[in-house]
């Protein structure tokens, strides 16, 4: 079957699924009567929003019906029919199915339905659940919708739940990303906590122990950024909780960093800077706090750190 034949089969289940509903009526919920019928147009929703996936109409016309997501709008209806059947699980999977498809095309209806999955699952005890489906929320705000405040408020959220379950591992991921838009909002002391917080679960964990340099380099950044002697000091005290921190390039370039700075010597410091990336190559986040460190040595474009 080609996509407009999908389509054609897609919209006719659709109507018959509607008309099942009206023909219910208020006897719904009711009667036992009724309820078979609202598992048949359950069914044939959720047929209905598959074909329409298949076919990728995600949004558009049929026979004159304005219809943005077809997909979407078939899959929370079965999702509320499964609410009213008191169906959580299954109203949950559904408002899931509905958000993803809603992701194509509207990003407000893709982060209502997610919600109201993450609110069935949270009233469930399903944490985990519900965090996994806080970080699609988190995502949408940073990709489509660039509300950073809000995609750090779900990221929390996420990671709130999955230290609850004592997934730690799940829940510092969540809490990096939170650090991250912390220090590029300049709330440093926020982004500092985090990454200590997670180098010091990485440094006492055998499989993850390499990883914690990378967590205090970012730490001591962020410490620059405020304050020289706070970093120095961070550094000292980096050193002597992870010995192995010494022998880091990370530690060795934010030395080289902080005789640079109080030397006021800009080109000490671009040098570190660069021989540091020709073998490790520095990341956005790392050039951008890089950058607003050497702006308090002398205000230089910005291409020399490149």
């Amino acid at each position: 079957m080609d996509g407009s034949g999908r389509e054609r089969e897609a919209w006719a289940l659709t109507a018959e699924a509607d008309k099942k509903m009206k023909t219910s009526g208020s006897l719904f919920g009711t009667f036992f009567g009724s309820s078979s019928k609202a598992e048949e147009a359950c069914d044939m929703y959720v047929r209905a929003a598959n074909m329409f996936k298949m076919a990728k109409n995600w949004h558009g016309m049929w026979n004159n019906r304005a219809c943005k997501t077809p997909a979407g709008d078939a899959f929370r209806k079965a999702a509320k029919l499964r609410l009213r059947m008191q169906s959580k699980h299954d109203a949950a999977v559904h408002f899931i199915d509905a958000g993803n498809a809603y992701k194509k095309t509207d990003p407000q209806e893709a982060i209502q339905c997610l919600t109201r999955a993450i609110d069935i699952y949270t009233d469930m005890g399903r944490f985990t659940i519900a965090a996994k489906h806080h970080i699609s929320v988190a995502e949408i705000y940073e990709s489509e919708l660039v509300d950073i405040d809000k995609a750090v408020a779900h990221y929390e959220q996420a990671a709130d739940y999955y230290k609850g379950e004592e997934s730690t591992s799940a829940a510092n991921k969540c809490l990096l990303k939170v650090a991250t838009y912390a220090a590029q909002l300049e709330q440093y002391q926020k982004a500092i906590e985090i990454y200590e917080q997670v180098g010091t679960y990485c440094m006492d964990t055998t499989l993850l122990k390499y990883g914690a340099k990378d967590h205090f380099f970012r730490a001591a950044l962020c410490h620059f950024c405020v304050d020289m002697l706070n970093a120095k000091l961070a550094v000292q005290r980096y050193e002597e909780m992870f010995p192995a921190f010494s022998d880091a390039r990370e530690c060795k370039l934010i030395k080289k960093l902080l005789d640079a700075h109080e030397e006021q010597d800009v080109a000490a410091y671009t040098d570190a800077v660069k021989e540091f990336d020709s073998i490790t190559r520095l990341d956005q986040w790392q050039t951008t706090m890089l950058l607003r460190i050497k702006k308090t040595i002398k205000e230089e474009d910005e291409s020399d750190l490149r």
